[in-house]
């Protein structure tokens, strides 16, 4: 005998327990879907950090071919080809990033950063224009300064740096750059000033110890300043100062400090050892 009411019930148990099961696969894809964007983001940010920049480049390549218009994966194409110091091919990326319509006023510094990178100045300095000035960023008033020192526009950059210095919580490296701007313009004084307030900020910076040496020596000021260094350092930077008393003519003083820059070093000092020699030779000539 058979029971219409229980056939009934068991084809509406079935149906949900089908939709039941559709709901939960739905779940299940959504579920997967948002994982596999979490774990894409993280890798997508070990790329751009961590990994190594050839490889971050393959990558990156091969997701802007499989997803062209994805403007975050072309950015950090554009990124990527920066840091394995492929500056041109880096532009061409960014200024396609640029013309996209999701793009935002931070794409195009990162294009001018990209043509300094490249020596194509003039490029830069009109991508640097087309930026409102709204947008108000450290690496927009790093670029701006440099494009400044360029055309020599001292005032201009000075004033860029003084900005770019305060829009971070780690300016030694525009205070270097800074510093660097003083130094080649004669200004060793300020230069020093510079380079001694970048060291401040990251004492085991040794481009801003070495120029801050040179800045003093540009003042024939021939002692090693006060700061953090090793013995490696101490000599090299004894070697540096010697190099800049000869070229300014204190060749007496300059034989002195190579020879303390080779009692110093803690191996053969072979580059200091052979400008010593070369420095005898002449004298006895």
């Amino acid at each position: 005998m058979r029971h219409p009411g229980l056939v009934m019930l068991c084809l509406g148990s079935a149906l949900a327990l089908s939709a039941c099961q559709k709901n939960g696969d739905a779940q299940v894809e959504r579920a997967l879907k948002d994982v596999n964007v979490i774990d894409e983001s993280n890798l997508n940010e070990v790329m751009l950090t961590v990994a190594d920049p050839a490889e971050a480049v393959s990558y990156f390549a091969r997701a802007v071919k499989d997803n062209p218009d994805r403007v975050d994966l072309k950015r950090g194409l554009g990124k990527s080809l920066v840091r394995a110091q492929k500056p041109t091919e880096a532009a061409q990326i960014w200024r396609q990033v640029v013309a996209h319509p999701e793009a935002v006023p931070d794409d195009r510094v990162m294009l001018a950063d990209a043509l300094i990178r490249s020596n194509q100045w003039p490029e830069a300095k009109a991508e640097l224009n087309q930026i409102p000035p709204t947008h108000e960023s450290f690496d927009r008033y790093r670029l701006e300064a440099m494009v400044a020192d360029a055309d020599k526009n001292w005032k201009k950059a000075d004033s860029f740096y003084e900005t770019a210095a305060g829009l971070t919580t780690r300016p030694a490296s525009v205070l270097n750059n800074w510093g660097f701007s003083k130094l080649t313009r004669g200004d060793a004084a300020g230069a020093e000033k510079l380079f001694t307030q970048a060291l401040t900020y990251d004492p085991g910076m040794f481009i801003a110890k070495n120029n801050l040496v040179l800045a003093r020596a540009a003042q024939r000021k021939y002692d090693l300043p006060v700061i953090r260094m090793t013995q490696t350092e101490r000599a090299e930077l004894l070697y540096s100062i010697a190099l800049a008393a000869i070229k300014q003519g204190d060749v007496t003083v300059g034989k002195g400090l190579l020879q303390q820059a080779i009692d110093t070093h803690p191996q053969h000092f072979e580059a200091a050892s052979r400008s010593l020699e070369a420095l005898d030779s002449n004298v006895r000539m």
